[in-house]
């Protein structure tokens, strides 16, 4: 396939048009064109990871202005209404969580591309977005009548030329880089780094990658491919009056329907799908009324999950098969990299942590971060592969200051930059923001900091522990306590990152570095709001934020 666009990018075509045309165009002439290959030709011959755009929401100088809601740090309603009059595929990308982390085999943009194209169908696959995407999704395709022929053709056209597109797309994956293409490391342990005393169970985790062909750079995250826990099965099965070993069927193989609710299906949200199948088989008034504020979006009480659903329906009234077929598919967990390939070549550390709680008379537990604390044996493979980061790198100068805004297990790809800069020997300062509860029992790689703190590769290292006093402290309040060095580090050309959770932490970072700037820099709100822009626009500014 040549990498001239059949259709080109000054055709008066939008991006999504040109996608279908070069897939529909490309089968006329019996071309082999993946959906990525078509989505790269309509943005003009630059693929995903062949671009320079920053994946935490802030694209560069071309793309800022045109997607303002792609900005984790938006609530959904927010992105919502900024793409309100806008293309079909713009507000199916603002539903998106805006993380491009690569969950769902695209980047938010290219995704809601495929979608709007008719080239992909299912609408599940935003991890992080959860089933708040899903239904936002529905809702944008349900409302929004196509808006041109290509959009009608592509949208109906089940056994058509863009539905051959994304059949052909498994043979250009790079193995080990995308979810589609994992490769087998071997997990070797997953180290408690909080107290036992302390409310969080927060790990170490370190997998070997033995001879996979598979390469990171600080900065990248880890996908991993959990399991789902045994006893949450054992428990499904009950629920089912299935039996184990009976033979279902998952993407077309045959596989028994214990494993296939072990590693195959999600048992977290349940599908509007799954839903609607037990509804007329639920064994009471009471439990249909439930299952019908499901569906309706009424339900105001814990969100359920696959078990809560099943045991709504009177006992052996639903297949093994046609439960199976409603879950949705088990979507790898990405994690930001702990570590540096100088450092461990042939190692990946991740900070990972356990998330459980209780719920009514159940425990609660996410999948991958208690695959990973509680279930995952030593010596054992699992799946993995390398998402390549595009915008959360350390600048190419090895003189160039770093400040590191990293509360809780946003500290993890900090832990990687700065093995990085101190096997490269870099010569630039390296500041870091650390907060975390109780500085006795949640200080997260304690010594290593101290120790890099005497050695003079942390320049400085100010920590918040939150709750060590009567009064809240946070980082983005240290950050206001040493404004004055902040702006003098940033006038000296420093690079500003930032991780860890979008709605709040990564919202108060940005609301503090704006107040700094205009404060310290006697600017107003608008020219303060300009120079972060430029910063961002310039990869000074960097988040990496979920």
């Amino acid at each position: 396939m040549s990498d001239v666009a059949l259709i080109p990018p000054s055709a008066p075509f939008s991006t999504e048009q040109r996608a279908w045309l070069n897939g529909f165009f490309a089968g006329l002439m019996n071309l082999s064109i993946s959906p990525q290959e078509a989505l790269r030709l309509a943005d003009g011959g630059v693929t995903p990871r062949q671009s320079d755009a920053p994946a935490d929401g802030a694209e560069g100088a071309d793309q800022s202005e045109e997607l303002p809601w792609h900005d984790p740090a938006l609530e959904l309603d927010e992105r919502l209404k900024l793409a309100e009059g806008q293309s079909v595929a713009n507000r199916l990308m603002a539903a998106m969580a805006q993380l491009d982390c690569g969950a769902c085999g695209y980047d938010c943009r290219r995704y809601s591309q495929a979608i709007a194209a008719g080239t992909e169908k299912r609408l599940n696959l935003c991890v992080p977005g959860g089933k708040t995407t899903t239904k936002a999704l529905k809702r944008i395709l349900a409302d929004t009548p196509s808006e041109s022929p290509a959009d009608t053709e592509a949208g109906s056209a089940d056994g058509g030329k863009a539905a051959a597109v994304v059949n052909s797309s498994a043979d250009s994956l790079t193995p080990g880089y995308d979810a589609a293409s994992p490769v087998h490391g071997m997990f070797v342990a997953a180290q408690r780094l909080t107290a036992p005393e302390s409310e969080k169970d927060i790990r170490h985790v370190v997998i070997e990658l033995n001879g996979a062909p598979v390469e990171y750079e600080a900065g990248d995250a880890l996908g991993i491919f959990p399991t789902n826990c045994p006893e949450l099965v054992d428990e499904v099965l009950n629920a089912l009056a299935g039996n184990p070993d009976a033979e279902v069927m998952v993407d077309g193989k045959a596989t028994t329907l214990r494993q296939a609710l072990l590693e195959d299906l999600c048992l977290k949200e349940p599908s509007d799908e799954l839903v609607e199948l037990v509804l007329p088989h639920a064994a009471s008034a009471e439990q249909r009324q439930w299952l019908q504020k499901l569906l309706d979006g009424s339900e105001e009480g814990p969100a359920p999950d696959v078990l809560d659903v099943l045991r709504c329906a009177a006992p052996g009234s639903l297949s093994a098969q046609q439960v199976v077929d409603r879950l949705d598919k088990l979507q790898p967990r990405l994690y930001s990299i702990a570590s540096s390939p100088k450092k461990h070549p042939r190692e990946v550390h991740l900070t990972v942590g356990k998330v459980a709680w209780q719920c009514g008379d159940r425990w609660r537990k996410g999948v991958a971060s208690t695959f990973l604390a509680e279930r995952a044996e030593g010596n054992r493979p699992l799946r993995v592969f390398v998402k390549k980061s595009h915008g959360f790198r350390l600048p190419v100068d090895s003189s160039t200051d770093c400040i590191m805004v990293g509360p809780g297990t946003g500290i993890a790809p900090f832990i990687g930059f700065l093995e990085e800069r101190e096997a490269a020997r870099c010569s630039g300062r390296n500041w870091l923001f650390f907060g975390a509860p109780h500085e006795r029992t949640d200080f997260l790689y304690r010594d290593r900091l101290l120790t890099w703190q005497d050695t003079g590769l942390l320049t400085r290292l100010d920590t918040a522990f939150s709750r060590d006093q009567a009064e809240r402290i946070y980082v983005q309040h240290r950050m206001e306590e040493n404004a004055a060095e902040l702006w003098s580090w940033l006038q000296r050309g420093a690079h500003f990152y930032v991780c860890g959770d979008a709605a709040r932490m990564a919202r108060d970072v940005d609301r503090a570095l704006k107040g700094i700037v205009a404060r310290r820099g006697g600017m107003s709100t608008e020219q303060a709001e300009a120079y972060v822009r430029t910063m961002t626009q310039e990869n000074r500014y960097q988040r990496d934020v979920y």
